[in-house]
């Protein structure tokens, strides 16, 4: 599971905790070394190994989101190789929220289908990926999640993939996992368009500097 700056705690902790609750789990937070990393919202988190001692051939890639940390990321060819080299070996390879724009970076998500944070979703056609209006998206080997709480779901559905629908089922209960949200404006849809285009106007310069940058990415891809 990859940490980084900027990145948002919540698209961690709940695949996090479902993947530590699978059974005979060893998870570990890797970034470029040992120090810690502090999240988008003041949190500090400590990376388990680094890039260079992470397993070769993981299970389970992770990448979080975070708008900010992920554009900075679109621009670190550290990152992308890591991801990439990873990538190639890992039995799945999942992300949720911003952090899929990562995984298209690296050029994992290239001939898939998969979703985002909806406010970037429109940016995975850039690496050649067919963008989902889903929560979570399975498309072979990759697993993608929306927007931040779309974490829980992503790991709940992997975890049904490798442990079977039955232990999903034991981990929703164990976490009381029963969203109603007080405020049903999670998407765009149930939102309406006076708020949605709030938020988007709150992020405008946020989001077009992604772009800017996912477009830069993929202009290093090699021919």
């Amino acid at each position: 599971m990859v940490v980084h700056p900027d990145m948002t705690a919540l698209d961690l902790v709940a695949p996090q905790l479902v993947f530590a609750t699978m059974g005979d789990a060893d998870t570990h937070l890797v970034w470029k070394d040992l120090s810690p990393v502090t999240t988008d919202s003041g949190l500090k988190l400590l990376p388990s190994t680094t890039f260079a001692d992470a397993p070769a051939t993981p299970d389970i890639l992770f990448v979080p989101g975070g708008l900010k940390g992920t554009t900075a990321l679109l621009k670190d060819e550290d990152t992308l190789r890591f991801l990439r080299e990873r990538g190639k070996a890992a039995r799945w390879v999942t992300g949720v929220c911003t952090g899929v724009l990562l995984l298209g970076a690296a050029g994992l998500l290239r001939g898939h289908r998969a979703t985002a944070h909806w406010y970037v979703r429109d940016l995975l056609p850039i690496f050649d990926a067919t963008p989902v209006a889903q929560r979570v998206v399975v498309d072979r080997n990759r697993v993608t999640g929306g927007g931040v709480t779309a974490g829980m779901d992503m790991a709940l559905t992997l975890s049904a993939l490798l442990r079977g629908e039955a232990h999903a089922r034991l981990q929703t209960l164990l976490f009381e996992y029963d969203p109603q949200p007080p405020y049903p404006s999670g998407t765009p849809e149930l939102a309406g368009q006076a708020l949605t285009t709030t938020v988007r106007e709150r992020r405008g310069t946020a989001i077009e500097t992604a772009r800017q940058a996912a477009q830069k990415a993929r202009d290093r891809w090699p021919n």
